[in-house]
């Protein structure tokens, strides 16, 4: 069954809603929590927002976490040398955080861990704290990074660390 209030948000998003939540230097700060986090750890963070679906989408019963594998894939995220790649997807229309993990991680770190960081910047986002919510949710995702994959001699960035916004409906 479609939800209506979903639809209707989704088909009325402004194309700029994302810009209130994340100006420039929001941006910026996510982009260098990113790049000091992979500093601490072999892992590689990316962090996407989507500013809403679709309209018949979302009628057709399409996710946030279905769209977020969808953008797994897209960005290559899976594309690292020990499958350390994590992506931390927004999706502004539905406030919805899906922190999608690489087969390597996810062998090593239960889901339930993934799911606690998403609620983490869920809230703040529900205080209206979007660039803090992120940047937590980075805090914490490299300290369980850290754990599980340390830094070796070799450290490469693999993944560029700029946030990327993923214009709707992008296949």
């Amino acid at each position: 069954m479609v939800n209506i209030r979903r639809w209707l948000r989704h088909l009325f998003m402004p194309p700029w809603a994302w810009r209130r939540a994340f100006p420039q230097a929001a941006l910026d700060a996510i982009e260098t929590a990113i790049r000091e986090s992979e500093t601490r750890h072999s892992g590689e963070i990316r962090f996407a927002i989507e500013n809403s679906l679709p309209a018949f989408w979302v009628w057709r019963g399409r996710t946030g976490r279905a769209r977020a594998l969808e953008v797994f894939s897209f960005l290559r995220v899976w594309d690292t040398e020990h499958n350390s790649g994590v992506l931390v997807y927004l999706l502004v229309a539905d406030h919805d955080i899906e922190i999608i993990a690489d087969r390597g991680i996810a062998a090593r770190v239960d889901a339930s861990a993934w799911e606690e960081v998403a609620q983490t910047m869920e809230a703040a986002f529900r205080q209206g704290k979007f660039a803090e919510g992120v940047l937590e949710g980075i805090q914490l995702i490299s300290t369980l990074l850290a754990a599980h994959f340390p830094p070796g001699k070799r450290n490469p960035d693999e993944l560029p660390d700029r946030p990327v916004i993923v214009p709707s409906g992008y296949k």
